[in-house]
This record gives structure tokens, C-alpha cells and sequence, in this order.
């Protein structure tokens, strides 16, 4: 056998009447030998992105933003409905409120701090822009931010392949009730 040195293997492609370059060359990701699509273990996608942070906390924080937002900037006929300090709080109110959504769902990790912004500034927006957005932002910034604090990511289940017999093995006896009560034995002696 001749020895030869190893190689990675490109992946030929036939040429097909259907792609515009027929010459037979291999497209750039065949030639430096990247796997095929089955091959590579599916991560989940969206569902995986989905799993890994509060989005639903987030996209309802948002939500209230936009209904601060919107009450602020009502204009009916002639009546143009503006509370706050020139109209400066309620256009930044609802901004914070909505940047905290959207910074929890793209920061996970931050999802307390941003939860608390949002409830901070959706209890504050009472007074600030409108009764809250009418109490409808008021009320969606408070369920918003109260799923964006409360979320926590899911844990790994672990296999181990023992099954339920290996979860079993490691959960401890509670301890006898006769040992619970006899805790300091010292004491009762010192008292009496």
C-alpha cells in the first residue's frame, strides 16, 4: 500500500441544469469539508430561544409601553391630552417601560433588574402619563414586569440511563421523629 497523507474530503457536488454555475466546482463550505445538515444535532431553534428567556413577560412589558405611549399622545378635536412636565414624562415613561421589556428578553441574565424597572415605572406612570395609559398600561407593565421577575429558565433533565432507581438512590431518608425532638439532650438536664 502506498502511504498517503490525509486530506480533508471535499464533497463533490454534481452539476446541476438547474444552478447557474454548472462548472462542477464544489461551493466554498463543501470544499473546506463542513459536515452535512444531518450530521449536525438539531438544537431547537426558535423553541430553544424561546426557553432561555422571559419573552412572554417581555412582549407584554412592551405592550404597556406602547399603551402609556398612546394615551399620552391623544389629540380628540381640539383637546390635546398631555399630563405631566411639558409632556417630557410622558414620552420617556413609556420608553423605559418598553426598553426594560425588550432589554429583558435580549439580556436574560438581567431579568430582576429589568422586571423592577418596569414595575417601578409602571406604578409611577399613575401619576405621570394618564392614570397609567388609562390603567391599561398601568395594569399590563405590572403583569409584565411581575412574569419578567418571576421567570426562570428551565433546568437540563439529566439521564443517566439508570432511570428512577438512580433519582431514588439519592434522595435521603427524613430523619425518625423520636431524633427530631431529641435535639440538644444537654438542655433538658440544665434546666432541670
Amino acid at each position: 500500500m502506498p502511504a498517503t497523507e490525509e486530506q480533508p474530503t471535499a464533497l463533490a457536488v454534481a452539476p446541476d441544469a438547474e444552478t447557474p454555475d454548472s462548472s462542477g466546482a464544489p461551493e466554498p463550505t463543501e470544499a473546506i469539508g463542513l459536515p452535512e445538515a444531518a450530521d449536525v444535532p438539531e438544537t431547537g431553534g426558535f423553541a430553544a430561544w424561546y426557553r432561555a428567556r422571559p419573552l412572554i413577560g417581555g412582549i407584554i412589558t412592551v405592550l404597556a409601553g406602547a399603551a402609556m405611549f398612546l394615551s399620552s399622545q391623544l389629540d380628540l378635536g381640539n383637546l390635546t391630552i398631555h399630563v405631566g412636565v411639558e409632556g417630557m414624562q410622558a414620552t420617556i415613561l413609556p420608553i423605559v417601560v418598553a426598553l426594560a421589556g425588550v432589554l429583558a428578553v435580549a439580556m436574560p441574565a438581567h431579568r430582576i433588574f429589568y422586571g423592577v424597572i418596569a414595575l417601578a415605572a409602571s406604578v409611577y406612570s399613575l401619576v405621570a402619563v394618564n392614570l397609567g395609559g388609562f390603567f391599561v398600561g398601568f395594569l399590563l407593565g405590572c403583569v409584565g414586569g411581575i412574569m419578567v421577575v418571576s421567570w426562570a429558565p428551565r433546568r437540563e433533565r439529566r439521564d443517566d440511563g439508570a432511570g428512577v432507581a438512580a433519582g431514588a438512590a439519592e434522595v435521603e431518608p427524613e430523619p425518625d421523629a423520636d431524633a427530631a425532638i431529641e435535639v440538644n439532650p444537654g438542655a433538658r438536664e440544665a434546666a432541670a
